[in-house]
């Protein structure tokens, strides 16, 4: 077999993948896997489910909650370094971390459980 020469302005690579027709396979093992996975999962992928980020409000009173005005600031007793609980209906699944995004909050996951 005759060695490519790599186009003007173009350098060779140590390895390259081989290209289809040369004797050796080229589907991916992961995408197999996946629709195989994505068959399994399609019976529940429709449930509804519950999504909650806790965060500790020590000290929060019902008189508390019922003051809550749009742009109300709640001290928490929760440290602003530290990542927060991710729950679906009540099973903790990742821990993620607040961020800003233009006017709202979103969470940020960083470890899934």
């Amino acid at each position: 077999m005759a060695a490519a020469t790599p186009a003007p302005g173009r350098t060779a690579t140590a390895a390259s993948a081989p290209t289809p027709g040369q004797g050796q396979e080229t589907a991916p093992q992961s995408s197999a896997n996946a629709s195989g996975e994505d068959v399994r999962w399609q019976p529940v992928l429709g449930l509804p489910c519950l999504l909650t980020v806790d965060l500790p409000l020590p000290g929060f009173k019902v008189s508390d909650f019922m003051r809550l005005q749009p742009g109300t600031v709640i001290p928490t007793g929760w440290r602003v370094r530290r990542d927060v609980p991710v729950r679906v209906n009540g099973t903790l699944i990742a821990w993620a971390e607040f961020e800003g995004s233009g006017q709202n909050l979103a969470v940020r996951l960083t470890e899934v459980a």
